[in-house]
């Protein structure tokens, strides 16, 4: 008598069939209750079991991901993405343009799921060869943080952005103007402007802050201006008024006492009426604007012979070189320029020859005192000349 066939258990979790061309499709549930099919199929039975068998444990483990969740445009994720950080309209301005510049075109019609850590690095690969590593190392952080929202919101499982180093930027030191050199660019680009080159160097005052400095924020008794708003200018040319660049920005400004009589004289001259009135503002009495003063910002920079790549913001470096030299705390310098980070204000740390000088005097100094106070009685000691070697013996010369 023949043994009755045993019957294949009933699975416990999903559902495998086959399919009219041989291959054989898996099924399964999604938290939600919702059945979905496996986003292939599969030559053997074997093989879609074991897919099922992952995703049962992924979900088990809590590391599902619904595999339709990813399915929107990365531009469209991007843009919304932008939106919803309520960063200054500065930084705003500049992540529409790397969004639209740098990755909206390889990326932009893909669906968030679909770009993989293989697209991201052929994509730097061509981004460097374009613009350079410091423009593709903003992008590369932009998208980076994108998907690591992606992550977050349980679109995708893992951030494809993985090559290491790659937001980093190793950008050339900033050029540093000398002391004579600020007050030589204060002279060349005349009376009404005078003062804002000397505040952007000793003062470390950005030109965003300068542009929206008031009569109210200059206490002359004390010497000392204050930061409390602020006014960048767009690529579009509109000034937006607000807060500084950081909570930091908001800072009260000692100011070195040559600095003074100027301030004084602008005040009296130059600057806008009235309690409220700008301290700054151009020959027809209109805000400061970075077009007109920047064509005297040029003229003024060329005729002292300073390279074409410094900036009126490099003037931070000279003043904050200066701070840095006077031995100050580093706490101290962060509040001067308006730093919320240790790392931001170790940028405008610069170290010359002069100083690598001034340094090496000063160790061989506190090195021959405590050699000095080591050695009896006190006599002087040359640690760094060594002895010469013994003569020979003729004998040995002779050989």
């Amino acid at each position: 008598m023949a043994r009755p066939r045993k019957r294949a258990p009933r699975r416990s979790f999903g559902a495998i069939r086959k399919l009219p061309s041989g291959r054989y499709q898996a099924r399964y549930p999604g938290t939600d209750g919702v059945l979905r099919a496996a986003p292939e199929t599969y030559e053997t039975k074997s093989d879609a079991e074991v897919f099922l068998s992952q995703v049962q444990a992924d979900q088990t483990r809590g590391d599902w991901i619904d595999p339709t969740a990813g399915e929107v445009l990365f531009a469209e994720y991007a843009t919304r993405w932008i939106g919803e950080r309520g960063v200054a309209p500065t930084t705003d301005e500049l992540y529409r343009r790397l969004l639209r510049l740098h990755l909206e075109p390889t990326f932009g019609g893909l669906h968030v799921n679909r770009i993989s850590p293989a697209r991201v690095r052929t994509w730097r690969a061509e981004r460097l060869r374009a613009t350079g590593s410091t423009t593709t190392a903003k992008a590369y952080r932009l998208l980076k943080a994108i998907m690591e929202t992606a992550v977050e919101d349980d679109m995708i499982r893992k951030n494809p952005c993985r090559i290491r180093g790659a937001g980093r930027e190793e950008a050339d030191e900033r050029p540093v103007a000398s002391v004579a050199q600020v007050f030589d660019l204060a002279e060349a680009i005349g009376l009404r402007w005078r003062l804002m080159v000397l505040l952007g160097a000793f003062a470390s005052m950005r030109p965003e802050e300068l542009a929206e400095l008031r009569r109210g924020d200059v206490d002359l008794d004390a010497g000392s201006v204050r930061v409390r708003r602020a006014a960048p200018e767009l690529n579009t040319g509109r000034r937006v008024i607000g807060d500084p660049k950081s909570r930091a920005g908001k800072r009260e400004i000692v100011l070195p006492a040559f600095v003074h009589a100027d301030v004084r004289r602008h005040l009296e001259w130059f600057a806008e009426l009235g309690p409220d009135g700008l301290v700054f503002v151009g020959e027809r009495g209109a805000a400061l604007r970075g077009t007109t003063f920047g064509r005297k910002w040029r003229r003024a920079r060329d005729k002292v012979g300073l390279p074409e790549e410094f900036r009126f913001y490099d003037l931070r470096h000279t003043g904050n070189t200066l701070a840095a030299d006077t031995g100050a705390k580093l706490k101290d310098l962060m509040v001067r320029a308006g730093q919320s980070s240790e790392k931001a204000q170790l940028i405008y740390q610069h170290s010359t020859k002069e100083h690598q000088r001034r340094l090496a005097a000063d160790i061989d100094v506190d090195v021959r005192r405590q050699r000095a106070a080591a050695t009896p009685g006190g006599a002087t000691v040359h640690p760094f000349i060594p002895r010469p070697p013994a003569a020979a013996p003729p004998a040995a010369r002779r050989r």
